[in-house]
C-alpha cells in the first residue's frame, strides 16, 4: 500500500503553497524524513520530508504548481510494492 505525501500545515493563515522544486523524481527511493520537495509561500521556504521510506511511484503536481494544505502531491510505495 502506498503512503500519501501530503502538504502539511505551515502556518495559521497559510492555506496554499507552491512546489518550487522536486528534489526526487518518480522511481527514486527515499528514506523516512528525507527531503522530497522544496515548498514556498509568500512568507517562508521549507522542505517537504518523506513520511516513510520507499520508492516514489507518482508525483501528482508539477514544479511551480500551487497546491492546498492537505493535498496529496506524491505517493511512496514501500520497497517491493507498487509499479
Amino acid at each position: 500500500m502506498a503512503t500519501e505525501l501530503k502538504i502539511p500545515e505551515v502556518g495559521e493563515s497559510i492555506t496554499e503553497v507552491q512546489i518550487a522544486k522536486w528534489l526526487k523524481q518518480k522511481g527514486d527511493t527515499v528514506d523516512r524524513d528525507e527531503p522530497v520537495a522544496e515548498l514556498e509561500t509568500d512568507k517562508v521556504s521549507l522542505e517537504l520530508p518523506a513520511p516513510s521510506a520507499g520508492r516514489i511511484t507518482e508525483l501528482k503536481a508539477d514544479e511551480g504548481a500551487t497546491v492546498n494544505v492537505g493535498d496529496v502531491v506524491a505517493l511512496i510505495a514501500e520497497d517491493g510494492q507498487g509499479d
